[in-house]
């Protein structure tokens, strides 16, 4: 049984004081590496004294400590990540240094905590596995296969091409849906339209 992964569907921050430092962690959804290296530049403080972060992209994944000592920073974000079962995320955590020396685990509990907590408050989407499917509708069914489609939960057309006797949709199709819609659609156009996955 696969695990629900998660995803945020918008920028997060929080900030608190942790013994007069202050921590600010600002979390978004990122699509790839570059994505994730832009909001980091975006987002990071250069007058603070650490902007520590960390990152996940399905099996991709860094993290970094800015200067606080190894493994108490960038390690505990991603963490809090993994933790909650986050995928195409990053998120930073800034510190201004208040003056107090928090020690190892003082830091540890700082950085994870802040991390998780902006993950917490967060608004998230389930991430669900898709299948990629293309159909041939004739002008005579498009309405209708069309209007069955919007009534299947997640089912997206992706593209849509006219040819000669109607259109070709693309369609991504959850995993978990692609055999009853394929179903449906036979049904509903009396085997006119056949639902082919890619492979």
């Amino acid at each position: 049984m696969a695990v629900a992964m998660f995803a945020l569907t918008r920028l997060e921050t929080i900030e608190q004081i942790v013994k007069k430092s202050r921590f600010r962690a600002v979390a978004a959804p990122v699509a790839s590496e570059d994505e994730a290296r832009a909001f980091l530049a975006a987002h990071g403080d250069p007058d603070a004294n650490h902007n520590c972060w960390a990152w996940r992209i399905g099996q991709s994944y860094r993290f970094n400590d800015d200067g606080e000592p190894s493994g108490t920073a960038g390690k505990p974000i991603l963490q809090a990540i993994d933790g909650q079962s986050l995928d195409n995320v990053a998120v930073v955590v800034t510190r201004w240094f208040g003056g107090v020396l928090l020690g190892t685990g003082g830091l540890i509990r700082a950085y994870g905590g802040s991390a998780a907590m902006c993950l917490r408050a967060a608004v998230l989407v389930e991430l669900v596995a898709t299948v990629e499917a293309v159909i041939v509708v004739g002008f005579s069914d498009l309405a209708l296969v069309k209007a069955r489609l919007a009534a299947l939960p997640g089912v997206r057309i992706v593209s849509e091409i006219f040819v000669e006797v109607g259109a070709e949709l693309t369609l991504a199709v959850p995993e978990a849906l692609a055999v009853d819609a394929a179903q449906m659609l036979g049904d509903a156009t009396s085997g006119r339209v056949v639902l082919a996955l890619q492979q």
